[in-house]
């Protein structure tokens, strides 16, 4: 017979349960720490795509860049003593020099042993949070910006801040802003505070034209313009002189573009040597391109309140809608919950009909219809049933497709023409994120409430603000989807039938099940018409916890055909969670029985280590805890443990829970206990169907708790049922 070490869930099922989570994960072994295993997010990681022959090499040679970083030092120490190492926000230089790329990485480096506590190699587990830090960062320059903006403040003093930011946040980077002058044919300073003074005074008034650096060229041909190497650059040729003497070796400059789609002027972003453009440059160019067009757009308005303040006060009211409206948009924390409140707060300020379609999986979805509140309700009927049409075949297919906005004079057709509405026109405008057209927003125009300009831009902008919002929310979904599909994987897709039993099981996550959780059940066949059962609770959540669960899980399927006791199996799995070199957290409350049908019911063996107590309905209502108490494992060496011998007899049910069911509370915090579980289910008297029990437990701590938990509930129930 095995040892029960021996039988620990090796490395690659731990590779495997990674393999398209959205982390990165490699397996090193050897002094040499050669790669040999990772996942697809690694190999992208690191630009190399997923080439088998890196298997089997030495770290250092997949990613030769890690050694001047200290990284492989930081290795090779937990490879030698053993102790693992945790990082938050760390800088990775990835690529090679000159083509290098700054990421930044939680990561941990944790020591791999094999049965006999020698070290093999070293696992790594990390998150890129470079996207999440610039985001932060990002967003808290910008929202300063946005407060200047909000004031009134100088636009000298906004762009003059906002190159400052964008400096801070990529240092660097040298950024400028150009602003196009009353002519329309030149471009004029407008803020540089790193550049050279002489550099600003060169190219103060340069002309806008097809071969006019990356500035000119950009407001020419209204659209980036990228130059990754000014010196062979051929739109760079009257200005190569120049760019030398200031020491600038790339650059590219995006058009600025107001909401009604005028040239508002360049904004550049400068390097001292030849650099490709980056996804991260690229967001600060967008990002902050469109700051910088409301805080010029903004200037505009200012000096056109001077000479009208009808029209000030027109616009001021128009940006404040636009602020309040996507701020409660963003106070939505669920989609399509989020555009549906767009939807209607759209109506009636912006029309009398508002109707939000989707792309989802190639197909076009209606999630929001508003309309105004004198309308008939069948309007509302008849436009949430209405189809939208395939990509490209409609106004709404088109914008998906295009990604541009568009303007239909006339009635649509469809229920549009059926709602007996003087519907007179209809602009669709696109939801769209990160370059990404994931949406429409539709307004309808009626005689008395025409499609004028004001009302376009509006619609435009409202939709340029709240698609950010809607798109962090919609991936903060699939993260959470995610999550639950991570943790069903954990746990048993169906319960399979043991003779002389029913079972039903449920699983609930906390909160919204962004994190993986730790609780888990399992039932499996044994030799000699045995079957097993086992429910517990692992520390933590997250992928650590993850493991964890199916390192328990694996070595009491592994240990349970070969080992002669309950007892001896919960001691297997105590051996192999102390045999992880982290094991002092990772602690593991468990519940393992072995069940076999008899004349008389079900005969069950079972240990409690640590776990919540299991309680035996008899068919009477009568209920009793069948099983003393145990130490928790992953502790101790030698773990105290009791074996408890009983019979589920014909009719009586054993209810087995989590400590996320015990500790429910209610807004008092009062929680809900051993006792109000075993109220419920004496409330079950006669009941011989598992689910309908299951479903007494779950109601009554739904009822208890207002339906809220903040911790994981798992419960599993097997009721004892003979063939007549």
């Amino acid at each position: 017979m095995k040892r029960p070490a021996d039988l620990a869930a090796g490395p690659d099922l731990v590779a495997d349960m990674f393999a398209h989570a959205p982390v990165l994960f490699a397996l090193l072994s050897g002094p040499e720490h050669l790669l040999t295993g990772a996942n697809d997010a690694f190999f992208e990681a690191i630009g190399v795509g997923r080439d088998r022959r890196l298997l089997g090499r030495p770290i250092v040679e997949v990613v030769p860049e890690l050694v001047h970083q200290g990284l492989t030092g930081l290795v090779d120490g937990v490879y030698r003593d053993g102790a693992p190492f945790v990082a938050h926000t760390a800088e990775v230089l990835l690529g090679p020099t000159g083509k290098s790329r700054l990421r930044y990485f939680d990561f941990s480096l944790e020591p791999r042993l094999d049965q006999t506590g020698q070290i093999q190699g070293v696992v790594f587990v990390a998150v890129d949070v470079t996207r999440q830090r610039a985001a932060h960062k990002m967003a808290a320059e910008q929202q300063v910006l946005l407060e200047q903006i909000a004031r009134d403040a100088p636009l000298a003093e906004v762009l003059d801040g906002m190159c400052r930011a964008i400096e801070k946040i990529s240092p660097k980077v040298l950024s400028s802003v150009l602003l196009l002058d009353p002519s329309g044919q030149r471009l004029v300073h407008g803020a540089a505070p790193s550049l050279p003074d002489f550099y600003n005074e060169a190219i103060d008034g340069s002309p806008i034209g097809p071969v006019e650096g990356s500035c000119g060229t950009a407001a020419y041909r209204r659209e980036m313009v990228v130059v990754d190497d000014i010196a062979t650059d051929p739109l760079w040729a009257s200005y190569l002189d120049l760019a030398k003497r200031a020491g600038l070796a790339a650059c590219w400059s995006s058009p600025i573009i107001s909401s009604s789609g005028e040239l508002l002027g360049t904004f550049a972003m400068y390097h001292r040597t030849p650099q490709l453009l980056r996804e991260d440059d690229l967001d600060l160019s967008i990002v902050f391109t469109r700051t910088a067009a409301l805080a010029i757009e903004r200037h505009r308005a200012e000096q056109a309140r001077r000479r009208a303040h009808e029209s000030e006060q027109a616009l001021s009211s128009d940006l404040a809608f636009v602020l309040e409206t996507s701020t409660a948009v963003s106070e939505e924390a669920h989609y399509p919950q989020n555009l549906q409140r767009l939807a209607r707060l759209a109506v009636p300020a912006l029309g009398p009909v508002c109707v939000i379609d989707v792309l989802e999986g190639g197909r076009i979805r209606r999630v929001a219809v508003a309309v105004a509140p004198n309308l008939p309700e069948r309007v509302e009927a008849l436009l949430a049933a209405e189809e939208p049409g395939r990509l490209g075949a409609s106004p709404v297919g088109r914008v998906l497709a295009g990604g541009a906005g568009e303007t239909v004079t006339s009635a649509p057709p469809g229920p549009w023409q059926e709602l007996g509405l003087p519907i007179t026109a209809q602009v669709c405008v696109p939801l769209t994120a990160r370059g990404h057209t994931f949406g429409v927003l539709s307004l309808a125009a009626t005689a008395d409430r025409p499609l004028d300009d004001r009302t376009i831009a509006l619609a435009e902008e409202l939709a340029r603000t709240a698609a950010a919002g809607a798109e962090t929310t919609r991936q903060h979904d699939q993260r959470a989807r995610l999550a639950r599909d991570l943790q069903a994987g954990l746990l048993l897709a169906a319960l399979p039938e043991v003779p002389g039993a029913q079972l039903a099981a449920s699983y609930r996550p906390a909160g919204e099940g962004l994190d993986i959780g730790g609780d888990f059940y399992d039932v499996f066949p044994l030799p000699g018409d045995w079957w097993g059962l086992v429910i517990g609770d692992v520390c933590g959540r997250g992928a650590y916890a993850a493991t964890t669960t199916a390192l328990v899980r694996n070595t009491a399927r592994a240990v349970a055909p070969l080992l002669a006791t309950p007892s001896a199996v919960a001691e297997a799995i105590n051996d192999a969670l102390l045999a992880r070199a982290d094991g002092g957290e990772s602690f593991v409350t468990l519940i393992y029985a072995e069940l076999r049908r008899t004349r008389d019911g079900i005969a069950v063996s079972m240990v409690r280590a640590g776990h919540p107590p299991p309680l035996l309905r008899r068919a009477d209502g009568t209920v009793s805890s069948p099983s003393p108490a145990g130490q928790l494992l992953g502790v101790s060496s030698d773990p105290e443990l009791v074996l408890e011998v009983f019979t589920v007899d014909d009719g009586d049910s054993l209810v087995l829970v989590t400590d996320g069911i015990l500790e429910a509370r209610d807004p008092a915090g009062t929680f809900f206990g051993e006792e109000r579980l075993a109220e419920a289910l004496r409330a079950t008297a006669g009941v011989t169907d598992a689910q309908q029990i299951l479903d007494a437990v779950t109601d009554a701590v739904d009822a208890f708790t207002g339906g809220f938990t903040d911790d994981d509930q798992a419960a599993l129930v097997l009721v004892a049922r003979q063939l007549r």
